[in-house]
């Protein structure tokens, strides 16, 4: 679907104030340019107080004055935290963390949503919302439930619809028992009576069946309820819900196919984690550190559809817990919603309007503070909202530019949290191995200076020809759970003409999670010259030394990871420097056909992951901008609906720089025009937004293919 123009807002729930105060409040969001808000979603027992009983007016002021104002509202249905009567009636729906230990009320998302008794309740009160405001001419769209995906329910009519559905897929015990090894340890079963329930595992491959049919569970759900909206909409609103990304219960590309826009949260630390060139912790999840990671949370909700995407919820001041205390500095705010907006944001919604003054999320710090006098903070967002105002339609059916895709797989994200490859510095196992190793290689496309998409295996389409030609650079870091036909369309993308970048794991496993029998990487290793009988970890970073055709920054590391590449015709990029490992290759290359296959046995550190791309991406879509640019600015680009090419220009440091322009544009925000070596003054934490007539002429088909 396409949105006209930037939406710019916050979550607002007037429920939540202490006094009646929604004139005061909309006012300030009319003077902050404010064009949504979002509403609804998490107030079931102020829908429905009572079994049957509704309360549907109070949300009408709400309505009716952002109607006034020109604010449009997307209505939530309030399905992910149900009322205590609810639970009291139904006690049988709570779902159980493990068989018989059902979750305790009192937070949300403790319903097992597969529950009849849940599905009745739920679908009567999204009704009764909906027939009482679809149609409200404030209402531009939809979101149903919230962040679903929370649990993994192990209830007993849960895990029938389990059993039925391996029945389904594997026809009879037989073939289960040979497909995911059940002879180990005596787990062969005669009658599927006999399968044992889901918290007593320790295979792989029952662990890999159970989180796929988990994520179903949740898709059902939100496409039985995006179907209920459906019924009570018009063509021209949408409909959505809020993703988070890090639920164990979910497979976005799946999901998203009955949303007409995908939606998601961002959040991240700022303040000294924006500085480029300063290496802080990784932020506490869902939050993340650095440029790098905030542009991956871009990217990885564009992925979902390959559209153009909704941010629902972004930070506006600290996030998560009472003790993390972190507001923006000056500028940051603007700069991270730029950001988002280059990759590919239609909508920048704060979490949210008011910082709460019980609950929770009392400490979620929202654009009014504790005391609801606007501050620094809403006067920052009402600058932001008058440099969206001021660009207008300019991005209008913008689509963010991309030198590399990166591959993104959430069966091998499962599979290494079920046996990670990877240990935390403790030495313990590190249950977020996949996404670690996946942010290796796409931070080093950014500092690189190139720029990403992420592609899931689903979305390669069947055409190796023509994806090669369309996706120039394809980066397989950790691609564990592949079945056949997806190795082999990697293996003929790289003999098409595709430059194809193998990370560590990549080719070993098959579509069960079972460790193939196969030279590994499978079906790539004649190809790429290259292959591997061993693997380790390492305890420490280990030094290279440069082959040829690489250059090697001076802090380039091997990290936590090293297969034993054992070269047969690929040319050695860079060798491990190490008594024992310098046995073996630690990046190779190869052409492949018309293509070319690069392998990487370890998990870079960021100077190795930016040399690396920058081999594989000698002239990224940016470089008129990267040639005589300081350290702290970082330009990523797309195109408009128009054609013009839009130049996202922005300074990570605090203080201010200067550049050259390179090419002849105007200034979105301002209307100010520039021409080809004109000086660009960027203050501290600022994005230029930059439209440029002209598309550069790069020519990206040789990219290291054919070299």
């Amino acid at each position: 679907m396409q949105m006209s123009g930037i939406r710019f807002g916050a979550a607002y729930y007037a429920e939540y104030q202490l006094t009646d105060r929604i004139v005061e409040d909309l006012d300030l969001m009319a003077e902050a340019r404010f064009t949504v808000i979002r509403v609804g979603e998490s107030v079931w027992s102020t829908w429905e107080p009572r079994d049957g009983e509704f309360d549907l007016e109070w949300l009408l002021p709400v309505l009716d004055g952002a109607h006034a104002r020109g604010i449009g509202v997307i209505l939530g249905t309030p399905t992910y935290a149900i009322p205590p009567w609810l639970q009291t009636a139904h006690p049988e729906i709570a779902a159980q963390r493990a068989t018989g230990q059902p979750i305790p009320w009192g937070g949300r998302q403790e319903a097992d949503f597969s529950h009849p008794a849940f599905l009745f309740h739920a679908d009567r009160v999204a009704r009764a919302i909906l027939e009482r405001y679809a149609q409200h001419p404030a209402v531009i769209g939809f979101q149903v439930d919230n962040e679903p995906g929370m649990q993994l329910p192990h209830n007993p009519s849960t895990f029938k619809r389990f059993v039925d559905r391996l029945r389904d897929q594997y026809g009879d015990v037989d073939t289960l028992n040979r497909e995911w090894g059940l002879t180990y340890w005596s787990h062969r079963i005669s009658d599927w009576s006999e399968l044992w329930v889901s918290d007593g595992n320790t295979l792989p491959q029952y662990d890999l069946a159970w989180r796929r049919y988990q994520a179903d569970l949740t898709t059902e759900f939100i496409a039985r309820h995006a179907d209920i909206v459906r019924e009570y909409s018009s063509e021209s609103q949408f409909v959505t819900t809020c993703i988070a990304y890090l639920r164990p219960a979910l497979e976005d590309v799946d999901l998203s196919k009955n949303l007409d826009i995908t939606s998601g949260n961002a959040y991240y630390d700022m303040q000294d984690h924006f500085a480029i060139g300063t290496e802080l912790r990784v932020g506490t999840p869902p939050s993340t550190t650095g440029y790098w990671g905030l542009l991956r949370q871009g990217d990885r909700i564009f992925a979902s559809k390959q559209a153009r995407f909704l941010v629902t919820e972004t930070n506006a001041q600290s996030i998560l817990s009472s003790d993390q205390n972190y507001p923006p500095y000056p500028g940051q705010l603007s700069l991270a919603a730029f950001a988002l907006i280059s990759r590919g944001a239609a909508m920048i919604e704060y979490w949210h309007w008011h910082s709460l003054h019980y609950g929770t999320e009392t400490y979620w710090g929202g654009v009014l503070p504790h005391s609801l006098r606007p501050g620094r903070i809403y006067a920052e967002v009402a600058d932001l909202g008058r440099s969206l105002a001021a660009l207008g339609t300019a991005l209008d059916g913008y689509v963010p530019d991309f030198d590399v895709a990166v591959l993104f797989s959430n069966d091998s994200k499962w599979a290494f949290n079920f046996f990670p490859p990877l240990q935390t510095p403790d030495g313990a196992p590190d249950r977020l191995s996949y996404q670690r190793m996946f942010d290796a290689f796409y931070r080093g496309v950014l500092d690189a200076g190139a720029q990403a998409r992420i592609i899931h295996a689903s979305q390669l389409g069947d055409d190796p020809s023509s994806f090669a030609t369309s996706h120039p650079v394809l980066v397989v870091p950790g691609f564990f759970v592949a079945s056949d036909g997806e190795l082999i369309f990697l293996r003929d993308y790289a003999a098409a003409g595709g430059h194809l970048v193998v990370g560590p794991r990549t080719g070993y496993g098959d579509h069960e999670a079972r460790a193939r029998a196969a030279v590994a990487p499978a079906f790539l290793s004649d190809a790429a010259g290259v292959s591997y009988d061993e693997v380790s970890n390492l305890d420490a970073p280990v030094a290279l030394t440069a082959g040829n055709g690489m250059q090697l920054d001076v802090d380039s590391r091997a990290t936590a990871w090293a297969d034993g590449l054992i070269v047969s015709t690929a040319d050695v990029l860079a060798r491990y420097s190490h008594p024992r490992f310098g046995d073996f290759a630690a990046v190779t290359t190869q052409k492949s056909g018309a293509g070319r296959i690069t392998c990487v046995g370890t998990v870079p550190n960021a100077s190795l992951a930016a040399d690396i791309f920058r081999y594989v991406v000698p002239e990224p879509i940016a470089q008129p901008w990267l040639s005589h640019i300081p350290e702290s600015v970082r330009v990523v680009s797309g195109t408009n609906g128009d054609g013009r090419r839009t130049w996202f220009v922005s300074n990570w440091a605090d203080t201010a720089v200067s550049i050259v322009a390179p090419v002849d544009g105007t200034d979105g925000v301002t209307g100010v025009g520039y021409s080809v070596g004109d000086t660009l003054v960027l203050a501290p934490w600022q994005c230029l937004v930059l439209l440029h007539d002209a598309t550069p002429t790069i020519d990206r088909t040789d990219e290291r293919t054919s070299s």
